[in-house]
């Protein structure tokens, strides 16, 4: 998902929560809906079998600390396996869509196999339409009791709301009994979990396959899916079970059931699997999809059946309008990956950004492939929204995603880089979200955090810059422009990271906490890639990737392949102890700086084998005689070539934070540096040396190796105060301040 910001200060309207609840129909199916009330509606409490109890992931499940076992979801997928995934789950899904009520109307059947050693008598459903659904749902509740936001805020309207309404479960024939659960003790009017108590129990090893019928109501999108206007853009919409985690899977160290609420901040995980589905629209609306299109649409009754069919991925996601202009295609070809078909969907206004998203998507298949590993499927469809339906760009599905849109698509400016880094970041996804299965509830920084850095490497590797221009900078010849990483830096909460970087996505202290998921993660990996060498962390990332790959590894899995890749393990925990398991900022500063000429001493001495007395007058003497002595030996004596006397040079190096790998550089008169290299937990460091020139200049990090220092104004002292750089330091601490406090996510 890609982050937006917007100036902070906006207060948030108190919403009010009224929600009727209907009687039932029958057991376990739900009533439908009234035309005065959407919500979902909670069915009769189910009664659960006999099977033993499997538990769900803690409500405050988080970072995982220990290694996943070596044959953790069916072990590596070695190359030229049967099947890329452990296949767990297969859906086949019938679904029709009403463009003008924005409905779909749709049944599956969802194939699923117990890979557990116990029988299952009760599965968990993902209902994620029913974050949408009314303001008592876990999503808007934490939008409005802790003041957390999305994006840009924009707000649902009477009409706007969507659902997802359960109308039937069956099993061999057999109606299953339901109920809604808060797995993370949501508020009671929360829908988006439904537990399933099965007629039969699910033997272990053995599979199931259950019947359903479902009926969404799309919501005008303000988050991730929905529509506006003819556009559809249908994410999160069908019954989707959760993830029975088996031990040494992730932490795990008995059955688990990981299944969360929608939560305003987080996202998706799930199994491995296939899907075949099946999508009835309206005749003249263009679709796309996750998957491989299957033969030629076939029409009947002014209504166009598109089959979509994909294995090894694990959600599956639509867009359909009637506005769509004529799609842009291309075909990339590349060593090691199969011939991928492109496909970019755009609306008439935006056709000028169409070019630019193929373009990118092209280069990110090749540097994925070239820096992670092979790209493994046949498609990739990207979408750009239409006016007014940005907040259904920037999301990502398997081989299918949605870019951003901008007016102007020109070479040189903000518009330029935003487009380009939308596309990358959303293409991304599909190897962070989707080839590797990060669970995006507990472990954001898996997807959006590593994502983000890679993102910012390709554009670093491609030149491209972010360019603050504008038409009155360019008057006075001024073209400022910012990288990637230097963006990133200035969302990455320096002075005070309240939120380990490996917290989990809803139990944040703020919604800019959140935020450094990307911003501080992209920032800590790049200081981690200065450390180690832009070789070695190609080799780290190719190892996570090529070891981890359709198994959904944990942060310490993460870890442990960067330590192994790189062969710097004690970088790699370093960073990982400061940064992802806790929240520890980083604040080295040069205290002081001296450097002082090193004069005879008062008080006695040893002379000629006696103690005599130096008095203050001797010394006085002595000292002006050896200056002149040195003058007349030197009458063309620069500062650079010292002076009658040594300079002892002193300098003070305060530490207030982590404790880093750190470099201090001295700079003397005559050219020459002194380099010291050290680390520690104290709170200071005191280094000293006696030589003929004078001390100019004391530099800590002077390869800016730390993004995540609190500030690099702090970094630099001089022996003597520098007027110009003195103002161009309040300017830059000026901007710094303003760019960091002023944005939010």
């Amino acid at each position: 998902m890609k982050v937006r910001f917007a100036p902070v200060g906006f207060a948030l309207a108190a919403l009010v929560f009224a929600t009727a609840l209907p009687t039932l129909a029958q057991v376990g199916k739900p009533a439908a809906p009234s035309a005065a009330t959407t919500s979902t509606m909670t069915p009769q409490a189910a009664q659960v079998g006999a099977c033993p109890s499997v538990p769900l992931a803690s409500a405050d499940a988080a970072m995982v600390g220990t290694p996943s076992d070596a044959n953790a979801w069916g072990g590596a997928r070695a190359d030229g396996a049967a099947t890329l995934s452990d296949r767990v789950v297969k859906y086949t899904i019938d679904a029709t869509l009403d463009p003008v009520k924005h409905t779909v109307a749709g049944k599956q059947t969802l194939t699923w196999r117990n890979r557990s050693a116990q029988p299952v008598c009760s599965i968990y459903l993902h209902m994620y339409l029913n974050a949408f659904e009314s303001e008592g749902s876990t999503f808007f509740t934490e939008e409005r009791t802790r003041g957390f936001s999305f994006r840009s805020n924009v707000k649902t309207k009477d009409g706007d709301w969507g659902y997802i309404r359960l109308d039937g479960v069956t099993q061999g024939g057999q109606p299953a009994r339901w109920t809604y659960v808060h797995p993370d003790n949501g508020p009671e009017t929360d829908h988006t979990v439904v537990r399933i108590d099965l007629p039969t129990p699910v033997a272990a090893g053995a599979s199931t396959a259950l019947d359903m019928t479902y009926f969404d109501q799309l919501p005008r999108v303000v988050a991730r899916t929905g529509y506006f206007g003819s556009f559809h853009l249908v994410g999160q919409w069908f019954p989707k079970i959760g993830v029975l985690e088996l031990p040494g899977e992730r932490g795990a160290t008995a059955p688990r059931w990981n299944v969360h609420e929608m939560h305003l901040h987080s996202e998706f995980y799930a199994d491995y699997g296939s899907y075949d589905v099946t999508l009835h629209v309206p005749k003249g609306y263009v679709v796309g999809a996750t998957g491989e299109l299957q033969g030629t649409p076939a029409e009947a009754n002014d209504m166009v059946t598109h089959r979509y069919v994909q294995d090894d991925v694990h959600d599956f996601a639509w867009t359909a309008d009637n506005r769509t202009a004529k799609p842009l295609e291309a075909t990339w070809t590349h060593p090691g990956s199969p011939q991928v078909k492109v496909r970019v969907l755009y609306p008439p206004e935006y056709t000028s950004n169409a070019a630019p998203v193929l373009k990118a998507t092209l280069d990110s298949l090749t540097y994925f492939s070239d820096t992670v590993g092979p790209y493994p499927y046949r498609t990739v469809t990207a979408v750009v929204p239409p006016y007014n339906a940005g907040e259904a760009g920037g999301m990502e599905y398997p081989t299918f995603f949605t870019a951003d849109n901008v007016d102007e698509y020109k070479a040189g400016t903000i518009n330029e880089y935003m487009l380009d880094f939308v596309t990358i970041h959303e293409f991304g996804h599909g190897y962070f979200y989707g080839i590797l299965g990060s669970n995006e509830f507990e472990e954001p920084m898996l997807d959006e955090g590593v994502n983000e850095f890679w993102d910012d490497r390709m554009l670093r590797d491609r030149n491209q810059q972010l360019w603050l221009a504008t038409s009155f900078s360019k008057r006075l010849g001024l073209a400022p422009h910012i990288s990637a990483y230097g963006m990133e830096r200035l969302g990455a909460m320096l002075d005070r990271p309240f939120d380990p970087l490996g917290a989990n996505s809803w139990d944040r202290y703020s919604s800019n906490s959140y935020g450094t998921v990307y911003s501080r993660t992209a920032t800590a990996l790049h200081d981690l890639e200065t450390q180690v060498g832009s070789e070695a962390m190609d080799r780290g990332m190719k190892l996570y990737y090529q070891r981890w790959k359709f198994r959904h590894p944990g942060l310490a899995d993460f870890r442990d392949a960067l330590a192994e890749g790189t062969g710097r393990a004690d970088v790699v925990n370093s960073v990982f102890d400061n940064e992802v398991f806790n929240a520890r900022r980083i604040n080295d500063s040069v205290a002081s700086l001296t450097s002082e000429e090193v004069l005879p001493l008062g008080g006695y001495v040893e002379q000629a084998g006696k103690r005599v007395e130096m008095t203050q007058d001797k010394v006085a003497a002595s000292i002006k005689d050896t200056r002149a002595a040195w003058k007349k030996a030197h009458p063309k004596a620069k500062d650079s070539d010292g002076g009658a006397f040594p300079y002892r040079t002193t300098v003070m190096v305060r530490r207030d934070g982590a404790d880093v790998p750190q470099v201090l550089q001295v700079e003397f008169a005559d050219g020459t540096k002194q380099v010291v290299r050290f680390s520690g937990d104290q709170h200071w460091f005191r280094y000293s040396w006696i030589g003929k020139s004078k001390a100019t200049r004391a530099v800590l990090d002077p390869q800016g190796d730390h993004g995540l220092d609190q500030s690099r104004l702090d970094n630099t002292r001089t022996l003597e105060p520098v007027p110009t750089a003195s103002f161009a330091n309040r300017i830059a601490a000026f901007m710094q301040n303003a760019l960091i406090s002023g944005m939010t996510l």
